[in-house]
């Protein structure tokens, strides 16, 4: 799980919390591409001067990959439209190496690390998770900060934890459509960085692939502009019974999950290019 420089890089990915442990990118480099991550907290944005800006740290791969997650989509677009000049500030450990994610662990094994004040509160939302979870009718159970736990159709074929009917998620996830404004925004990047090959990717909230799978907007978005549809590489998995794609009490992937998504960037670059990476 170590990067490349930026220098001997055939991939550039400017991404979000989705890209921070390298695991996706880990399908491209055993197809023999070499991939450097930047953090959209250390780019600012796709500023205007980005090609400049690429070359002059070195950079002289062809594919840039922009990955976002929904709930950030426009507001992130947005911020890169109106950015002239790059502010690059790296972060400490850009370089460090990741650890493979954990295989496996005790889930009976308690985690008695935090305040006590925090294990009584977690006790007291156990005790009203359990008597409104018995309800016939519940399905959604909103707590303070921006957190609510929903219930969600066939859960137990998607999650392993002991209340699978059940999942976490962010109370900030809208079940509303992905705002159309941005493939006008896209298009816009597009022309901004013509001089490559750009990947771009969104990545759906983790409440659109359990419970508002209706969105269009990856649809769309591989019709209009060949962007990686995420969304059905998800809806596949859940139809193939595939546990844990997103794990019950996160809002990131699992490593299966990340596995998936790279697998599918792949594809788009591959799509890209008449002698397809080796494989």
């Amino acid at each position: 799980m170590q990067q490349s420089s930026m220098n001997e890089a055939d991939a550039l990915v400017i991404g979000d919390s989705f890209s921070a442990s390298l695991v996706w990118q880990s399908v491209l480099t055993r197809h023999n591409l070499k991939v450097r991550t930047e953090s959209w907290n250390s780019m600012q944005g796709v500023c205007g001067d980005f090609p400049d800006w690429a070359k002059r740290q070195g950079f002289k791969g062809k594919f840039v990959i922009v990955e976002i997650v929904e709930r950030n989509l426009i507001g992130t677009l947005q911020r890169s439209a109106d950015c002239k000049q790059t502010q690059y500030h790296p972060h400490a450990n850009v370089d460090a190496p990741r650890y493979p994610p954990i295989v496996s662990f005790d889930p009976e094994q308690g985690n008695y690390a935090g305040k006590l004040s925090t294990g009584i509160r977690t006790q007291f939302n156990i005790f009203e998770y359990e008597r409104l979870s018995r309800a016939s009718d519940f399905k959604l159970w909103s707590l303070p900060n921006n957190v609510k736990v929903a219930r969600v159709e066939n859960g137990c074929e998607y999650f392993s934890h002991a209340r699978c009917n059940d999942s976490l998620f962010l109370a900030e996830d809208e079940p509303d459509e992905v705002n159309m404004r941005a493939f006008e925004l896209i298009e816009a990047h597009r022309a901004r960085l013509h001089d490559f090959t750009t990947i771009w990717v969104v990545v759906p909230n983790k409440s659109t692939t359990y419970l508002y799978p209706h969105k269009g907007f990856w649809n769309q978005a591989a019709q209009r502009l060949h962007m990686p549809n995420l969304l059905q590489v998800n809806q596949d998995a859940l139809q193939a019974k595939t546990v844990d794609l997103y794990p019950a009490n996160n809002t990131h992937y699992s490593t299966t999950g990340y596995l998936l998504m790279g697998q599918e960037i792949f594809k788009a670059i591959s799509a890209t290019t008449p002698t397809k990476p080796t494989h």
